[in-house]
């Protein structure tokens, strides 16, 4: 399972807010929604974010693993 936990983090710490991030850089809110619920995204979706955020992927997303699998 993909995780955007660390997203979150990585936002607090460079100040961007979800608001920054529909009104300043066009995201959806659905967009958002599926960040917020761990559903899948395009991976240019997480690359605006790496620019935005000036970051690395692993500072977005993490992989947990299925332990079932």
């Amino acid at each position: 399972m993909m995780s955007f936990d660390p997203l979150w983090k990585t936002m607090q710490r460079r100040g961007i807010t979800t608001y920054a991030l529909i009104e300043k850089h066009g995201f959806s809110r659905g967009t958002l929604d599926k960040l917020k619920h761990n559903r899948n995204v395009t991976l240019e979706t997480v690359e605006k974010l790496c620019v935005i955020l000036d970051c690395k992927v692993e500072d977005i997303v993490v992989y947990i693993a299925d332990p079932d699998r």
